[in-house]
């Protein structure tokens, strides 16, 4: 039996559409998923807990998946089951988010549990390499996608982000802790004055020509794209980066003119309707193999 360990979000429900049976569903806490009703609820002061309640209902693999941001943790709130794990807990703190998790996902497979990548439960969300939507990036592009293919590397090796935009030939931002989105929202002609400063202080030195262009508003609408990849030394079983509707929403909002995505390594939720919205705002998807 196959147990999903959720975070919020709609990948979750994507992942359980895609099964064959019901799994169990697992809730962080303060991090529901969209669309499904938790079966538990657990802290991480009661992972322990949740382990001995997963053996119990028989389940033997699980999947993570779902955003969460790290949660609090509080010493008091530990369970018996949970106390012999607070090393291990005391470790992950002191790590990043990719060393963080990977201490995680070893509790499980420790106690038994195979872990299955989300990308494995539900093989149709990795779409092939290719161009679906109608727009197509014309040849500078590529020049573009490799910069973001390495400024992406670059920001992964230090465990920084997943996400980068790139204008030509300029980084002119990166993604940070507050996610791809956010980071988008601060591109929008539309963002505020606080939004603005941000997008400047994440690339001030290098990037004074292009975020000037960004003020003024030469380069207009439709000019950069959005890069997305995981990190390179990241886990795959868990926290593979996700495009979907929202994300096509914010990139035509931030007057880009494209997205780009590592073939293999990045999900796509509601692909059909991710391709569509494209083709409404006159955006290309390009699903891109690694150094190509």
């Amino acid at each position: 039996m196959l147990a999903l360990i959720c975070g919020a979000g709609d990948l979750p429900r994507a992942i359980a559409d895609a099964l064959p049976e019901s799994p169990v569903i697992c809730a962080l806490h303060g991090f529901e998923p969209e669309g499904l009703v938790p079966d538990i609820r657990f802290r991480l002061e009661t992972l322990g807990s949740l382990l001995v309640w997963l053996k119990a209902r028989g389940v033997d693999r699980v999947c993570f998946c779902g955003h969460i941001r790290r949660p609090d943790f509080d010493p008091a709130a530990l369970d018996d089951a949970t106390k012999p794990f607070v090393p291990r807990f005391l470790q992950a703190l002191e790590m990043g988010d990719d060393g963080a998790l990977r201490i995680v996902l070893e509790l499980f497979a420790e106690a038994g549990f195979d872990v299955l990548a989300a990308q494995d439960a539900a093989p149709a969300l990795l779409p092939p390499a290719g161009v679906p939507t109608r727009a197509k990036p014309v040849p500078e592009i590529a020049t573009d996608a490799a910069l973001g293919e390495a400024t992406v590397a670059q920001m992964g090796a230090l465990d920084q982000g997943q996400a980068c935009v790139v204008r030509g030939g300029a980084v002119v931002a990166r993604e940070q802790a507050d996610g791809t989105d956010a980071m988008l929202r601060r591109l929008s002609p539309s963002a505020d004055a606080g939004d603005a400063v941000g997008m400047l202080m994440d690339n001030a030195g290098a990037l004074l020509g292009a975020a000037a262009d960004w003020l003024s508003g030469i380069d207009g609408p439709g000019q950069g794209i959005l890069f997305k990849a995981p990190k390179p030394q990241q886990d795959r079983r868990a926290d593979l980066p996700v495009i979907g509707p929202d994300t096509v929403d914010t990139v035509a909002r931030a007057g880009l003119s494209g997205i780009v995505i590592e073939a293999g390594g990045v999900m796509v939720l509601h692909r059909a309707r991710v391709i569509a919205a494209c083709d409404r705002a006159g955006l290309f998807l390009w699903i891109r193999e690694r150094g190509a």
